[in-house]
C-alpha cells in the first residue's frame, strides 16, 4: 500500500497531484499528517506543499474544469469531511487523464459525490444567510453588532461578504465558535479575529448577558412576543417547522427562546 501524506494545505493537496503525475506514482490512499497510517504499509510518500507546483495544477484545473466545477471542488474541501482530501485527489487524477469534461459524468461515484457533498455545504452556506442573528453588545464604549455560529461546515469565508455589502454602514462581528474564529467589519475593511481564552463575552458559545445593550435585551423581548402574538396556534406544524428552520439553528433564534424570554 502507498501512501502519500500531506501538510492539510489545500495548496499541498494540489502539490500531491503534481507529484503523482511526476513520479508516476498513484497512492492508495491520500492523508494529511495528522491522520494515523493504517498497518501494513508498503511504502509512504510525503508531500513537501510547493506554491509553484500548487499554482500550475491550479491554472490547469481551470483549463480543464467549468467554473461550477471548481466551486463544487472548494465546497468539498470546506466542508472538512475526513475524506475530502481524498476525494478531491482522485477527482483531480481523473480530470487530468481524461481528455473530456468529466464533472458532469455522475456514473463515476467520486464525481457524483463531490456534487452530493458540494450540495450540502452550498445548503449550509444559504442558512447561514436565513438564520444569523445579531446582538448589539458593547465594546469599549461603543456599538458593535456581533453574532455567533456554529455552521456544520465550514462556510463562514462564504457569506462575509454578503454580511459586509447588506450592513455596509454597521460595525459587525461574526465569530464561528465551533472553529474559534471570526470577522469583524469596521466600516471599511474585513479582518479575522480569534478570541482570547480569558475574555468573558461568550459563555458556553453564547454571548454573556452583561455585554448586551439594554436596548438588546428590550429588543429581543418585543420580538419575541411579536412573533409569539402572530403565531395561530391551530396552524402550527412543528414538523414543517424543523424541515424550514432546523432546530439546530434555534439557539441563534430570539423567537424560539421560550424559557429565556417568557417572562
Amino acid at each position: 500500500m502507498l501512501i502519500f501524506r500531506y501538510d492539510d494545505t489545500f495548496e499541498g493537496l494540489l502539490t500531491a497531484v503534481f507529484d503523482a503525475f511526476s513520479l508516476k506514482k498513484w497512492p492508495d490512499q491520500v492523508m494529511s499528517m495528522k491522520d494515523v497510517v493504517p498497518l501494513f504499509t508498503r511504502e509512504e510518500y510525503t508531500v513537501f506543499t510547493d506554491d509553484k507546483k500548487a499554482k500550475r495544477v491550479s491554472i490547469a484545473m481551470k483549463k480543464r474544469l467549468p467554473t461550477i466545477a471548481l466551486n463544487q471542488l472548494t465546497y468539498v474541501w470546506y466542508s472538512e469531511l475526513a475524506e475530502r482530501g481524498q476525494l478531491i485527489f482522485r477527482y483531480l487524477v481523473k480530470v487530468f487523464q481524461t481528455k473530456h469534461d468529466i464533472s458532469t459524468n455522475f456514473a463515476d461515484p467520486d464525481v457524483l459525490l463531490v456534487k452530493q457533498i458540494a450540495k450540502k455545504v452550498s445548503r449550509e452556506r444559504h442558512y447561514m444567510m436565513m438564520f444569523v442573528r445579531f446582538n448589539t453588545i458593547q465594546n469599549q464604549g461603543e456599538k458593535v453588532y456581533f453574532a455567533t455560529v456554529d455552521p456544520r461546515y465550514n462556510v463562514l469565508p462564504f457569506v462575509v461578504d454578503f454580511f459586509k455589502d447588506r450592513f455596509a454602514d454597521q460595525k459587525w462581528a461574526i465569530f464561528d465558535t465551533k472553529r474559534q474564529f471570526g470577522y469583524y467589519f469596521d466600516l471599511e475593511q474585513l479582518e479575522i479575529i480569534t478570541l482570547d481564552s480569558q475574555q468573558d463575552l461568550l459563555i458556553d458559545d453564547a454571548i454573556n448577558e452583561q455585554y448586551l445593550s439594554e436596548d438588546e435585551k428590550q429588543f429581543q423581548k418585543l420580538w419575541f412576543r411579536y412573533c409569539q402574538a402572530l403565531t395561530i396556534k391551530e396552524r402550527l406544524n412543528p414538523k414543517l417547522q424543523r424541515q424550514f428552520m432546523p432546530k439546530r439553528f434555534w439557539k441563534h433564534l430570539p423567537e424560539t427562546w421560550h424559557n429565556k424570554l417568557n417572562h
